[in-house]
């Protein structure tokens, strides 16, 4: 393919500042970049580090005040945007230039119809009629997988799934033909499966209308599956680019090796321990002089201290800003073994008995019309007749995509939901039969970790009352003196300084807070902790950061996990057998290695298929199956297999007949009726 001699978006020492009342936050500052036709460009790094609001600069959608872009120049088609008036900068962004945001449901309006949002852009920039524009919807909407268009036109965005409203972003920025789509964390909070679909799209469709793209992400694995080049971006600068292939296979700065080094994968060596990148972001208003990554850095050296290195040519195509790059290199990360716990506190070899003991578990939400006169229409299946043990210091994965019941499941077990039937076991007393304060004894017993760390905190107490709550409740200590020993032997425990006691959590970074509330489920001294989406809101480093606190925990304390997620990479990781969930069903169970090693149930192998592993060379060798569709609603459950609409080899059968769950090796459980002709 030959290039145009200028490419399609130059960016020159591009500066954007927020001038706040604490100082002026250097969000960009001097960026330069360029993107050459039907290229797809990978943007990197941690969150703060300035990618969101270099896309925002792009598109002149800085918020000013407080932010204001101070200087460069950004080039699109040989025009400098930041020259252009309003007025013909409204005809470039969304005509020429689009981009598709991270919340789909924050970025459409919420009294619009899906019809009235696609068309209003084709009649801005198109001129078309109403009725012309109407037609283009339709076309838009097939094209980008949306079921049944002409209908969907006249629905609002509350009535469409998340995948589906993703879908309608990517129609309203292709709607015009753009140049160059930017895709700001456009997947993010998307199951791998709908993620997969959606980047294949904007893929497949940006190569068809030779279209630029410019993927924004966190997510080292969907850059290396889907970049031709990539860019890491650390505290407002570049600090690393280069042809995904060679940057991904021998990166050359120390924080793009620290972002390798943190990810989990699902394909190195069972009990390898992740590397993560100790501290954080620097604060933007005061940046240390030098090198502003070498707080963090483990190949620091004097000159870093007062010397910001450039972004410098180190080959053809390669840039890095690190005065040591040559000897930058790939990887301390290595297989370890469980450290096994003290003696004393070891379980006797003859206590075979579970820990935890589900049974038929059933959660079943009724669905009522009617305001004055109720009547029940149906029931949702949250959870649908499912049965597991969790042993004494194990790690039981639990995955599956949104809405198939997995934190319903963890809410179940602790009695926070209370079942519609089936038996929960814990310790050998059965929880569906307490209440009051024989739950309440209980329940000491069960810790909780949940996903959003800011919201499960009490914003009003301080992190030590936080943390000290359980030894209050269930009067585990005997005097303020002991009492403030436990907690700061907690904070202790997981990271924190005790002097952060006295501290809020709006004071607290979100790995910090995730940290609270790993201290908080440890402060009633529990055998078990249920852990919900405890590191999926976190950025790479911070998330293996957690991971290895956890296991830490688990060896130091002998605890066991139910470790609730949809990352099948970080379940592999820490989990020593997995269960897969579908639409209130448990599908397949097994030990860890078996699971990952001979998947046998075509969800499970759907599921491995969507994950990117964070190699480009290896990406393009996978075998890849693409699951069509969504998850059904849990209120109107497929006959026979729930899996049977999305299963590729689903007959007549499974269309049927629930497929009974069945033992097809030792440990090896699958509900599945071709479980042979996936082996």
């Amino acid at each position: 393919m030959i290039r145009p001699s200028r490419p399609l978006l130059e960016v020159e020492d591009l500066r954007t500042h927020f001038f706040t009342n604490e100082g002026v936050v250097k969000a960009v500052d001097g960026v330069s970049f360029h993107i050459e036709e039907g290229e797809t460009l990978g943007l990197v790094g941690e969150s703060g580090c300035g990618k969101s609001v270099s896309a925002l600069s792009l598109m002149r959608l800085v918020p000013d005040p407080p932010g204001r872009i101070v200087a460069g120049s950004v080039k699109f088609e040989g025009r400098d945007i930041l020259a252009l008036s309003e007025t013909e900068m409204r005809y470039v962004r969304g005509g020429r230039m689009a981009m598709v945001f991270q919340e789909p449901m924050t970025s459409l309006t919420p009294v619009l119809t899906i019809e009235r949002q696609i068309t209003e852009a084709l009649e801005l920039h198109k001129a078309m009629t109403r009725r012309a524009a109407t037609t283009r919807a339709v076309e838009l909407l097939e094209m980008v997988g949306i079921p049944s268009p002409e209908d969907r036109l006249h629905n609002y965005p509350h009535q469409l799934s998340g995948g589906q409203l993703q879908r309608v972003m990517i129609a309203i920025a292709l709607s015009c033909d753009p140049r160059l789509l930017i895709a700001d964390e456009a997947t993010t909070a998307l199951d791998v499966t709908i993620q997969e679909q959606i980047l294949e799209l904007m893929k497949s469709l940006t190569s068809q209308l030779g279209t630029a793209l410019l993927i924004i992400t966190h997510n080292l694995g969907v850059v290396a599956r889907y970049a031709d080049r990539v860019n890491v971006m650390y505290a407002g600068k570049i600090v690393e680019t280069g042809p995904a292939e060679e940057l991904y296979g021998s990166p050359k700065h120390p924080y793009t090796v620290g972002l390798l080094d943190s990810v989990p994968r699902l394909d190195e060596p069972v009990g390898t321990r992740l590397v993560p990148i100790e501290g954080e972001i620097p604060d933007l208003t005061e940046l240390p002089s030098g090198c502003a990554f070498r707080p963090r850095c483990r190949w620091v050296i004097d000159r870093c201290v007062n010397e910001e290195p450039p972004l410098q040519k180190i080959a053809t195509l390669r840039r890095s800003a690190c005065w040591e790059f040559e000897g930058v290199n790939r990887s301390r990360r290595g297989v370890t073994t469980k450290i096994e716990p003290a003696a004393e506190e070891t379980v006797p070899a003859t206590d075979d008995r579970p820990l935890l003991e589900v049974t038929d578990l059933a959660v079943h939400f009724p669905v009522t019309r009617g305001f004055i006169f109720e009547r029940r229409v149906g029931s949702i299946k949250a959870v649908d007749g499912i049965s597991f043990t969790i042993k004494p210091r194990e790690t039981f994965g639990l995955v599956g995509e949104s809405g198939s019941g997995k934190t319903t499941t963890g809410r179940a077990i602790v009695q926070l939901t209370r079942p519609t039937s089936g038996r929960v076991r814990f310790e050998g007393t059965e929880l569906t039969e307490l209440g009051g304060a024989r739950l309440r004894s209980v329940r000491r017993k069960i810790g909780m970790v949940f996903q959003d760390s800011y919201g499960a905190l009490n914003p009003r107490m301080t992190a030590g009352k936080i943390v000290g709550e359980p030894i209050r409740a269930h009067r585990l200590h005997s005097s303020s003196r002991e009492y403030d020993r436990m907690v700061a032997d907690l904070f202790e425990a997981v990271g924190l300084n005790r002097s952060m006691v006295s501290r809020y959590p709006h004071e607290f970074s979100g790995g910090q807070r995730q940290r609270i509330g790993v201290a908080r489920a440890l402060a009633s001294r529990p055998s078990f902790i249920i852990c919900d989406e405890p590191v999926s809101a976190l950025d790479v480093s911070i998330q293996a950061q957690m991971i290895n606190l956890l296991e830490d925990l688990q060896t130091e304390y002998g605890v066991a996990y139910l470790f609730i997620a949809h990352d099948l990479s970080v379940v592999r990781h820490i989990s020593d057998r997995v269960a897969v969930m579908y639409l209130g069903k448990i599908v397949e169970i097994a030990d860890r290695s078996e699971l990952y090693a001979n998947p046998r149930h075509p969800y499970t192998i759907a599921l491995m298929s969507a994950v990117p592993i964070p190699d480009p060379v290896v990406e393009k060798t996978r075998r890849r199956i693409m699951l069509e569709g969504d998850i059904p609603s849990p209120l109107n459950v497929p006959v026979g297999c729930v899996f049977s609409t999305r299963c590729p080899l689903a007959d007549d059968t499974c269309r049927n007949e629930m497929p009974p769950t069945r033992e097809i090796t030792p440990g090896h459980l699958i509900a599945c009726f071709k479980a042979e002709e996936t082996g």
